[in-house]
């Protein structure tokens, strides 16, 4: 008979308990609730999602159509707050009741907060410019606060605050770390280590680091000014992220009457002590005394319970993990296991140490085997060291051979050298024999493998050994995975393929593509975007336009907001306006209440927090065309005031950046396309970091740079030509931006493409016209200029019924008032 089982927790330990009951086809009708109003997604990403390396998508492990699929139930956003486990019913703060066979409580932890004086505020729980580290929300409420200030403090020096503040350096041009302890990660570095890492923190990054630092206050009446620290001194700062550790969240366990000391106390079948149909696995179990934070022991415990619940192995196991961790902290190597100091007298101590370089190893050995080790600055033994704590291997007389390559092992481990069951990905606790059974089961392409196994899907640090793996295990018939060279995951073709199959058979619409090129005909959601705009740059006028293609930001020009609300931002040629528009815009945003007026960073000015269903209606009382604050298209052209009224302009950037805008305005592209023309080297509108940018110099001439970007990327662009005239510069400008969107990959930008691709590539096409084909660029680029049509008139007429219907908010924001 099917039991019902319930989970509580739907982070990455509960979730992947679910995966392992699942793999062993357990016969359970599953119903989860997370408190957390997402699917289930990698907590470890989050630094990497502050960073700015790695979108939100790109962190899920399980969206909602996976729980869909499993026939789960998923109660996202919903708390459980009490356990009735002698009526096996467990009851949500919505007033659900739900009754189960057997339960799993993988709460997980919450981040700890050290008390500090002013670090709360009675209304809305931390000070604003206070932040935790813990939650997808979190992270996201980091990135949109740091967006507008310049310094940051972080609290706690262990690897969460490190990579905290590492994170906010994308941000913020100030981050200073505080660490009340002695030094950096003392629970995995002895003090030389942790001394090692902050110099090398200091020096490489840039981050300030203070160490003994104890924060006794968060200073500013409504917003944080600064921290004082017991020894008086004051840091000023605009954001503070507290990382200070985490703490089982335990307590509707307790509540509920279950065992909990330090965390909810579990046997070796990870069952909670004195109950037989309650299971408790990750962060909140307490394991023979022991709490594990790390990802990899959670796998294990996982595999046991979904043994034992599942019948499978109902003797199976759980004893406890040897605790290795292997990583780039803030982008320095570093590696630690077991010990980080000698415990006896006849521990054996092995040091090298080159602090010029950031290097240090430490090697701690009892009766022969490994009982320690930390690495700091290069981990290219760390894998083999690993090997040898884990299994207890004998070592080499030599123990120079452990640290380096002198008649020893190679300094990369070998595959054909590693046992099955050595661990090769600890975040998810993916084995070098689990690699090889999917290679020989006929996966042969190292991103088949990693979907299967996911190995590599976690920090990504095993990746390359994830590779070699599979190279070596298929024997040299290692193939490349075809679908990373498909434009859209659901047809598969490349680029110049599919536009090839596009025009042969004249396909219009994104339905007709998949109708002809994808055999059976199905419709992948997630490749409809990227046809839509490849159709539409291919097409222009002819296009055939299907509002299901479209995400919501495109089909009703505007942004979404947090709340479902939505932005309008009137186009602003070059950032200027006029006092008529401004006293219209102004008038507006009075007549509509709108929650918020913000100038943007492209010098437009932004209307937020509008009820989708008034935008027609603001529309029409604007009567400005759309600013293209949306979608995958040219944006804006940021300018400098020229030589209208600059003593050191020597160009009219102000005519050029409106002329451009004019002749670019709405061009779809595969990714957004910023410019910017500024009047002298001085470079007031930064056009050296945008997708496109032109430098006005002496002698009348204009320098074009292409591939810039200063957003969650980096990069001063490359000098494409240097031209004597305007009408010049709007002539390249064009040619490029067509080769862009001809070759780019979808949501590539120039940032991207242009070092790909190669500037003397790219030159030779667009300025010397080396491949014959500027003139089909000219041509292609002015017919879709022609297409050109301001989406905002579909006020007047809606391109569908429900187009502008009311949406309800997601989420109720605090109202901010309107700024004069």
């Amino acid at each position: 008979m099917t039991q019902r089982l319930v989970v509580i927790g739907n982070g990455m330990a509960g979730a992947r308990t679910v995966e392992e009951i699942l793999a062993r086809n357990g016969d359970f009708t599953v119903t989860m609730f997370g408190d957390e109003p997402y699917g289930n997604y990698n907590r470890i990403m989050l630094s990497n999602l502050l960073a700015g390396v790695e979108s939100e998508e790109g962190i899920y492990l399980n969206d909602l159509a996976w729980y869909q699929d499993n026939g789960i139930t998923l109660n996202a956003g919903v708390r459980i707050e009490r356990i009735d486990r002698f009526a096996k019913m467990v009851y949500a703060t919505d007033g659900t009741a739900t009754p189960y066979d057997k339960l799993i409580i993988a709460t997980g932890s919450y981040s700890w907060t050290p008390p500090i004086k002013n670090i709360h505020n009675p209304k809305r729980g931390f000070h604003q410019g206070v932040f935790a580290f813990r939650t997808l929300d979190d992270t996201r409420g980091m990135i949109r606060y740091a967006r507008d200030h310049e310094r940051a403090v972080v609290i706690g020096g262990g690897l969460l605050g490190l990579e905290a503040a590492r994170g906010l350096q994308n941000h913020l041009s100030d981050v200073t770390l505080l660490h009340a302890m002695g030094h950096l990660m003392e629970r995995q570095l002895d003090e030389k280590a942790g001394h090692m890492l902050q110099a090398s923190v200091e020096n490489k990054l840039g981050i300030k680091v203070i160490t003994n630092a104890m924060t006794t206050e968060i200073l500013g009446k409504d917003r944080v000014t600064g921290v004082k620290l017991a020894d008086g001194t004051v840091i000023p700062c605009d954001v503070v992220v507290v990382a200070a550790g985490i703490r089982p969240s335990t307590q509707v366990a307790a509540d509920s009457g279950l065992t909990v000391e330090r965390g909810i106390v579990v046997d070796d079948q990870m069952r909670v002590q004195d109950e037989d149909d309650i299971y408790s696995v990750g962060e909140c179990a307490q394991h023979r005394g022991n709490l594990y934070g790390l990802v990899a022991p959670l796998w294990d415990q996982a595999k046991v319970l979904a043994d034992h619940i599942t019948g499978r192995d109902t003797e199976a196991a759980y004893t406890g993990s040897k605790l290795s961790t292997k990583l780039k902290v803030a982008g320095i190597d570093v590696a630690s296991m077991g010990l980080i100091a000698p415990e006896t007298d006849d521990d054996e101590v092995i040091i090298y140490n080159e602090p010029k370089k950031g290097v240090y190893k430490q090697l701690i050995i009892r009766e022969g085997a490994l009982v320690g080790a930390i690495l700091v600055g290069d981990n290219s033994k760390a894998a083999s060291l690993i090997q040898s704590f884990d299994r207890v291997q004998a070592l080499p007389e030599e123990r120079a051979e452990l640290l380096f390559d002198i008649g020893g092992p190679a300094g990369e481990v070998k595959p054909e050298d590693m046992p099955d069951d050595a661990q090769v990905c600890n975040c998810n606790g993916v084995s070098k024999g689990a690699i090889c059974g999917v290679v020989n089961a006929g996966c042969k392409t190292v991103s088949g493998v990693m979907d299967k196994t996911r190995a590599g899907k976690g920090c990504g640090t095993c990746k390359p050994l994830v590779q070699r793996i599979v190279e070596w295990a298929a024997g040299g018939e290692a193939e490349e995975d075809p679908a990373a060279s498909w434009y859209v995951p659901g047809v598969p073709m490349p680029k110049p393929e599919l536009m090839a199959a596009i025009r042969k058979y004249e396909l219009k619409s994104v339905s007709a593509v998949f109708d002809k090129l994808v055999a059976g005909g199905e419709h992948d959601a997630k490749s409809k975007m990227g046809l839509a705009s490849l159709l539409k740059m291919m097409w222009a006028d002819q296009y055939v336009d299907e509002r299901d293609a479209r995400f919501i930001n495109d089909r009703v020009h505007g942004n979404i907001q947090k709340d479902g609300t939505f932005s309008v931002v009137p186009q602003m040629k070059g950032g200027v306006t006029t006092p008529a528009e401004l006293k219209r815009i102004a008038e507006v945003a009075e007549r509509y209440n709108v929650p918020m007026v913000k100038l943007t960073g492209g010098q437009r000015i932004d209307l937020l927090g509008i009820p989708k269903e008034q935008l027609p209606a603001i529309w029409a009382d604007l009567d400005i065309p759309s600013g293209y604050a949306y979608a995958k298209s040219f944006r804006t052209v940021k300018t400098c005031v020229g030589s209208d009224f600059c003593r050191f302009g020597v160009g009219d950037s102000t005519a050029l950046g409106i002329a451009i805008e004019e002749r670019f305005q709405g061009l779809e592209g595969p990714g957004k396309m910023k410019l910017a023309v500024t009047g002298c080297p001085r470079n007031c509108a930064e056009a050296y970091v945008k997708d496109l940018g032109v430098v006005a110099i002496d002698g009348g001439k204009w320098e074009i740079y292409v591939g810039g970007a200063a957003g969650a990327h980096i990069r001063k662009g490359d000098l494409l030509a240097t031209v004597d005239s305007a009408e010049e510069v709007i002539r390249l400008t064009g040619r490029f931006l067509q080769y862009y969107r001809e070759n780019a990959n979808w949501l590539e930008r120039t940032y991207a493409w242009v070092p790909r691709v190669g500037i003397e590539k790219i030159r030779a096409v667009v300025v010397d016209d080396a491949e014959g084909i500027a003139e089909a660029l000219d041509a292609a680029i002015e017919e879709a200029v022609q297409a050109y049509k301001d989406p905002w008139k579909e006020r007047a007429v809606p391109a569908t019924p429900g187009q502008f219907r009311t949406s309800l908010p997601l989420t109720v924001l605090p109202q901010v008032p309107v700024r004069s």
